[in-house]
């Protein structure tokens, strides 16, 4: 299996220059797996630092809250509307572990640890040549479902 940039797209609101990932390798109700080469030329290297270019560990983030997405999108599946996207509301741990150089891919293994009404609580480890860049554990509720609940305490 092979995602393309379209599909991506087609689940997730997200576009370049804020859309980090690039494809996704493999798919099921368990678990996403997702890959992303930083490109050489992103606009954050031009200060985080030019002269020993390292990838944020905000952006490694990012692109593990994408693949949760793009998971919770294909889990969501005929449940979704344009209203369901899935915004970060927690970062419960995260740990970074190796620095990631321009033009490096990075592979990434998202799973849900637990779902709580339209609360999802993921687990991501973001990998680069077989060594763990980041672990990270988060929740991503959905901004249709929170609404759906408002309208109905209201």
């Amino acid at each position: 299996m092979s995602t393309s940039r379209i599909e991506i797209e087609s689940r997730i609101p997200h576009r370049a220059p804020f859309l980090f990932v690039d494809r996704i390798v493999e798919e099921t109700e368990d678990h996403l797996v997702a890959e992303w080469k930083v490109p050489p030329e992103a606009w954050f290297f031009q200060g985080h630092y030019p002269s020993n270019p390292v990838t944020p560990g905000v952006i490694l983030s990012e692109h593990a809250f994408q693949c949760a997405a793009l998971m919770i999108s294909a889990l969501l599946g005929d449940e979704r509307d344009a209203a369901d996207t899935p915004v970060l509301t927690k970062i419960e741990r995260a740990r970074y572990k190796r620095i990631v150089r321009p033009a490096e891919t990075v592979t990434t293994r998202v799973h849900v640890t637990e779902r709580l009404g339209p609360a999802w609580y993921m687990a991501a480890r973001v990998t680069c040549d077989g060594a763990t860049a980041v672990d990270i554990r988060f929740v991503l509720t959905s901004t249709g479902a929170m609404a759906r609940l408002g309208e109905a305490a209201g």
